[in-house]
């Protein structure tokens, strides 16, 4: 009998040729085989943008937890004889943290100690009216963005908007049916035009519109001042307070499900209205392909023919008007008595967290106002059980900051790096090298 016996040092197991597993290789020229569908889909998954927002929440949410333990006064008193008896520090902690969150859940979602349904489900109302007028501000804000500009001057399009609605509409004897669109019309013509002097600016002078909005913000700010002191400007007649007169019954928005949710009123169904608008027109429209033109490379876009003065104009009128329909929440709908100069209650600032936090994106920054009305509905009852609102506010601020820093949250959860981060850090390593050669 010819032939070889397989021995110890024969690889392939004495299979013939055709039974083996085909060998590639860089040598062989054949590409490696393409990685299973399931393992791409998980991997763009985790780089996604859905899964890196929630995982900032949820760290932000822990190290609020943190926070919640160290400020409470039954945590630092068992602390103090940890080591003797730990399980009762543990026990405080737990206590803490947990009856602070459920605080929250129960001050902003629903509240299982309600003496009927509608006191039970109230705090989720109270948390959309909270949300309307920052998802109004944040589409501002947001579109901006997309056209590759910072608008951060959301509170002077607020007060000018609502300098425009109390001015020209509070003094009218109207019906209902004509009062109310008409002086949501002047709030929103008011911003609009606040904002559009900022993109007039940029398109005919280049000037910067942080700073442009920045010192708005001022003039917008102390002209509400000076015509809420001023008899027969925006002062209530009969008290030399400044404070405007109360909003006309016939030009609030009526309550959207009765007087039992006080908070939530037909101008949250405005903003859903407005997020669908910038959502088509930012996303669908042809004005929306120029947007987001100018937004990526405005040189590139004015090489394609688009007019980058025009688009930003065009940019900071919707915002401004975004920003008026916001102050309308305000004075339409929260506050009807009468309003001061600080009618903006901070909402034009928050709104930039809003948009940042929704990726500027209309249906992102609408989730982003419900989350943060969220937040800011249940930040009371917590602070009924003595934990400090300003946890509130840091848990906002470490939201934004891990959404602004992707590359730190991947790191610290160990998720899958971007094409892009890949090839910045083979271009650094590169360089590095070449230096040191």
């Amino acid at each position: 009998m010819t032939g070889t016996t397989p021995g110890a040092d024969d690889v392939t197991g004495g299979l013939p040729p055709e039974q083996l597993p085909p060998v590639k290789s860089p040598l062989t020229g054949e590409a490696d085989p393409a990685p299973p569908r399931a393992n791409v889909f998980i991997k763009d998954l985790l780089r996604g943008n859905a899964v890196t927002t929630i995982l900032a929440i949820v760290l932000a949410m822990i190290v609020g937890g943190i926070l919640i333990a160290l400020t409470d006064d039954d945590v630092q008193e068992s602390a103090v004889y940890f080591f003797a008896r730990p399980g009762d520090t543990f026990v405080a902690i737990w206590q803490s943290v947990y009856g602070g969150y459920e605080a929250l859940f129960r001050g902003a979602v629903f509240n299982p100690r309600g003496a009927d349904f509608a006191a039970q489900i109230r705090p989720l109302t109270n948390s959309l009216g909270f949300a309307a007028p920052l998802i109004a501000a944040g589409l501002g804000v947001a579109l901006a963005f997309r056209v590759g500009l910072f608008n951060i001057g959301a509170r002077g399009q607020m007060l000018v908007g609502a300098i425009f609605a109390a001015f020209f509409a509070f003094n009218l004897d109207l019906p209902m049916w004509a009062h109310l669109p008409l002086t949501l019309l002047a709030g929103i013509v008011g911003g609009a035009i606040w904002g559009g002097i900022v993109g007039l600016l940029k398109a005919r002078t280049g000037a910067h519109e942080v700073i442009l909005t920045i010192m708005l913000n001022y003039v917008a700010y102390y002209l509400l001042l000076w015509m809420i002191r001023t008899p027969g400007l925006l002062q209530k007649p009969g008290t030399n307070q400044p404070i405007t007169s109360a909003t006309p019954e016939t030009a609030q928005f009526p309550d959207l499900f009765g007087p039992s949710f006080p908070l939530l009123d037909w101008g949250f169904v405005v903003v859903i209205i407005a997020t669908l608008i910038v959502w088509w027109v930012v996303e669908h429209s042809s004005l929306g392909v120029r947007m987001r033109a100018v937004g990526e490379n405005p040189f590139a876009a004015r090489a394609a023919g688009v007019s980058v003065q025009r688009i930003y104009i065009y940019a900071m009128l919707f915002a401004g008007g975004l920003a008026g329909l916001a102050a309308m929440n305000q004075i339409q709908g929260s506050v009807t008595t009468g309003f001061t100069g600080t009618i903006d209650a901070g909402i034009g600032f928050d709104a930039i967290t809003v948009a940042l936090l929704g990726r500027s994106r209309a249906w992102g920054t609408f989730a982003a106002g419900i989350l943060f009305g969220a937040l800011k509905a249940g930040s009371f009852s917590m602070q009924a059980q003595g934990i400090p609102v300003d946890i509130v506010l840091v848990v906002q601020a470490l939201i934004v900051l891990l959404i602004a820093a992707p590359p730190l949250l991947r790191t610290i959860f160990f998720l899958p790096k971007t094409d892009a981060e890949k090839a910045a850090k083979a271009r650094a390593k590169a360089a590095k090298k070449a230096v040191t050669a």
